[in-house]
Formats: C-alpha cells, sequence, structure tokens
C-alpha cells in the first residue's frame, strides 16, 4: 500500500502527464494561447482566456535560451514532496486562482506550472507591478546618464518644460522625484473632481494629466506628505522618464530596458496623457517577471552588463517607509520579513492586485513568481513562508 506521500506524488504525476499531453503532445511544452498577441492583451480581455482543462506542472523546465537557466526540483535544491504536495492544492483551487508559479533557486529555473487562465507566451496584467518596472525604467536612465542620483531629490515640475506653474496648488512645486516614486508626494485630489476632470481627455494629454493632480490637489503640506498608495505618483514618475530619455519613454522601455533582458512579448497600455500608463497596465510573461527578480537579486546586472546602478537597486528595494504592519516601501517596490518558526528571511516584492508577484528572498538564493486572478492580493504573503520556504530551507 502507497503512504498518502506517495500518493499524492502520483496523482501530481498524473497531472503533470496531463498537462503536457493538453499544451503539445508531441513535445510536452507548456501551454500557449494561439490566438492572441501582446496587442490584444488587456485586463478585459484576460477574463476571456478559456481555462486548462489540466494544470501543466513541470520540476525540471525546459531551456528556452531566454537568458534564464534551468535545472532541476530535488536534484539542484529544494524538497519536491514538499513542493509537489503544496501544487496539488494550488491545482484543485485551495489557495486562490492561480494561474502560474515558478521557482527559481540558486540561479536555476527549478520549477515552471500554469493553471487555468495560465500560459507560458501569455503576457499576464500586471497591475502595480507597472509602477515596479517603472522605477526601473527611471534607474537604467540613471545609469546611462540621462539622470544622475541626486536629480532623485529635484522637484518634479523642474523637468516638466510645459506645467503651468503659477497655477499649481501650494506646496506642489516642490515634490521631490524621490518622494513621488516612495509614494508621498502629497497629492489629495478629490474623487469626484478627479473623474470630472478625468472626462476632459483633450486637456490631459502630455503633461496635461499631472498638471491636474498638481493644480486640483490640496494643498501639500509636509503632513499630507505621508504615505499614500496612488496613481499620481507613478504617473508622475513616467512623466520624468520621457522628459529626460532620447525619444519617448515608451521607446526607451523597449530598447534600453525590455529590450535589454530579451524581454520582447509583452504589452504596456497608454494612459490618458499618452504615455505608458505608470500605475497599472504593464502586461509581462511569467519568465519575463523572473527575469526582474534576476535582475535585482544580481545587483542590477543582466548577462554581465550593469543594466541598473546597484546603489539605485538597494535604495529602490529599500526600508524608506514602514507602515504598521511591518511592511516597507521603497521606490514601487515592496520590502518585508518572512517568518518560518522562529527564523526571519528578508523579502524583496514586486506586487500587483489580484495576486501578481516577484518574490525575493537573498539568503535563501529563492525567486518564487505567481500570476493570478484572485480576489484582491490573494493570500501568498502568507502562504508562501508556510509552504514554499521550508522546502528550501536547510535542516
Amino acid at each position: 500500500m502507497r503512504s498518502v506521500s506517495e500518493t499524492a506524488a502520483l496523482l501530481l504525476g498524473l497531472a503533470v502527464a496531463a498537462g503536457q499531453a493538453t499544451a503539445d503532445e508531441s513535445t510536452g511544452l507548456a501551454p500557449e494561447v494561439t490566438d492572441l498577441n501582446a496587442k490584444d492583451i488587456s485586463y478585459g480581455k484576460e477574463k476571456k482566456i478559456p481555462y486548462l482543462k489540466q494544470p501543466f506542472i513541470d520540476t525540471a523546465p525546459n531551456d528556452l535560451a531566454d537568458g534564464i537557466p534551468v535545472g532541476e526540483l530535488g536534484r539542484d535544491g529544494g524538497n519536491k514532496e514538499m513542493i509537489l504536495r503544496f501544487v496539488q492544492e494550488v491545482a484543485a483551487g485551495t489557495h486562490g486562482d492561480i494561474d502560474s508559479m515558478l521557482l527559481f533557486h540558486r540561479d536555476k529555473l527549478l520549477f515552471e506550472s500554469y493553471y487555468r487562465r495560465g500560459r507560458l507566451n501569455y503576457p499576464h496584467y500586471q497591475m502595480s507591478i507597472a509602477k515596479s518596472v517603472t522605477a526601473m525604467a527611471i534607474g537604467r536612465a540613471i545609469q546611462l546618464g540621462h539622470l544622475s542620483t541626486a536629480d532623485l531629490d529635484r522637484p518634479v515640475v523642474s523637468f516638466l518644460k510645459d506645467i503651468d506653474r503659477p497655477k499649481l496648488a501650494s506646496g506642489a512645486a516642490a515634490i521631490k522625484l524621490s518622494e513621488a516614486m516612495n509614494m508621498r508626494s502629497g497629492v489629495r485630489l478629490d474623487k469626484e473632481k478627479a473623474k470630472e476632470l478625468m472626462k476632459q481627455r483633450n486637456r490631459l494629454r502630455g503633461q496635461g494629466q499631472v498638471q491636474m493632480y498638481l493644480q486640483h490637489s490640496a494643498p501639500i503640506t509636509e503632513e499630507s506628505k505621508a504615505f499614500k498608495y496612488q496613481a499620481s505618483d507613478p504617473t508622475m514618475t513616467m512623466q520624468v522618464l520621457e522628459a529626460v530619455v532620447p525619444g519617448s519613454a515608451k521607446d526607451f522601455i523597449k530598447t534600453e530596458v525590455f529590450g535589454r533582458m530579451g524581454i520582447t512579448n509583452y504589452a504596456w497600455q497608454n494612459d490618458v496623457s499618452g504615455l505608458p500608463k505608470a500605475a497599472a497596465g504593464c502586461c509581462l510573461r511569467s519568465r519575463d517577471m523572473l527575469k526582474w527578480g534576476m535582475l535585482i537579486m544580481n545587483g542590477g546586472r543582466w548577462n554581465g552588463q550593469q543594466l541598473i546602478p546597484e546603489a539605485f537597486i538597494e535604495r529602490a528595494t529599500g526600508r524608506i517607509h514602514t507602515n504598521k504592519q511591518k511592511a516597507s516601501y521603497g521606490y514601487f517596490w515592496w520590502r518585508a520579513d518572512m517568518q518560518v518558526g522562529d527564523r526571519a528571511y528578508d523579502c524583496k516584492s514586486g506586487r500587483g492586485a489580484n495576486g501578481q508577484y516577484i518574490l525575493m528572498l537573498p539568503e535563501l538564493e529563492l525567486i518564487v513568481v505567481f500570476t493570478a486572478h484572485t480576489k484582491g492580493m490573494g493570500k501568498m504573503l502568507k502562504t508562501t513562508p508556510e509552504r514554499i520556504l521550508p522546502a528550501f530551507i536547510r535542516q
């Protein structure tokens, strides 16, 4: 008679086989979307993707020559049985509507899986991870000399030549780029007023959107510069990027940010300004989400090249602001401890609504990626230290 663990492993083995057959019966490759391309991607269209008939679960991912080294779960690290037991629950829906889960340990992708709407080639809507990528684009601009580290403490409006300064709310002209990137601009715009202004789309093109925020905000004071998670701050940041790089922010991101990392299959919606929507709107494949974790864990280096200054990486993922729940925020990236028993593990992360996560744990040399369409943020911040980290902690 098989033990419980053996039975669980057998059931997962069947799921793996079924998932591979569903994807491609001849090659066993991960499932792909065949009738959508990056131009078609949107939050609305994502909802129409049919669920996979079977999950795709791979404990020895394929080398796709995409800059991501691969290995095998168990042989190259991690407790395979523990992970497969957890994944069985993910496949069953116990942990919400998870679409993909990837595990990267000691510089190798050891586990790759897709469920429900997850596909290998599908750029999943990222929500607030768009903010995180925007911060890294600023870092790339610094590396190339379009900005300096000192410029982070310059007022946002000092970069924007089309802003009508005499019309700005009190204190708005003094908002620093570093404050905007830490969600501490102090902008406070009445919701009803914002809805009214958003209807005047012809006035919001170019720098008109930022003009709206800064002109119609309540007076900005040191008290109002308390941390507030809002769209105005990443929007201002994207406008600064547009102002300082050659060409457009859109082209700069394509060539100097995504292009340098081999990220070509992505989508990024435009904001009312015509610029890339920085608060939410970027769509990335799960493997390309992993690349951001790899870049950060490697101090801003990719393929031996310093894409982003290491000092900026430290600042962007630092503990600039810490809330009552002891979660910290840098420049559009999060930082918090994950508790396993009596031990705390430092975790840097990009987070997006509906359960998009890039979780980086330097001490364990581990990166965990999730995509999902679950309610709210999902439970993975709580579940990861309970069910995944123990599989990578040496006993």
